[in-house]
């Protein structure tokens, strides 16, 4: 059982799977960090404006969201982050979703030109109309030489 374990394993690992999941994730961070940058530069300044205002933090000079947080009890309740992190998500899911639609269009080009090649190819291996009457005509020639050798015997 742990053979037949192992042995899965390793045709799971070198179909190339888990390369594609390791690039997936090493892109994944890249674009998270773009995304995050985007939103933090440029998005939560501008939800700071409609939502009453911004600071910008003296240390790292990065805009912070003021009026993007409401208190009950003493207790912050920051919306203005939780708005960016959907408005994250939301860009992140889109860019995602048109890179998966245009590899999924070229996987599928791809698929029909093969698919085109293959019929070609295959039209290629068939002879044409005039090659079958040739060589029906050189089949009847040969039948008709070989009952007349033996009608002369």
């Amino acid at each position: 059982m742990f053979k037949k374990f192992m042995t899965e394993f390793k045709e799971f690992a070198l179909k190339g799977n888990v390369m594609d999941m390791a690039i997936g994730v090493i892109i994944g961070a890249a674009f998270g960090n773009i995304v995050t940058s985007l939103t933090e530069n440029f998005i939560n300044p501008l939800i700071a404006l409609i939502t009453g205002g911004a600071k910008k933090d003296p240390e790292t000079g990065v805009m912070q969201v003021v009026g993007g947080k409401f208190t009950i009890n003493n207790v912050d309740f920051n919306y203005g982050s939780f708005i960016s992190a959907v408005i994250n998500f939301l860009v992140i899911a889109l860019i995602l979703f048109i890179m998966l639609k245009a590899v999924n269009g070229a996987v599928a080009k791809a698929a029909a030109l093969a698919k085109k090649e293959e019929e070609a190819e295959e039209e290629a291996a068939e002879p044409s109309a005039e090659e079958k009457l040739l060589t029906e005509i050189r089949d009847l020639m040969a039948s008709q030489m070989t009952s007349d050798a033996k009608d002369d015997k």
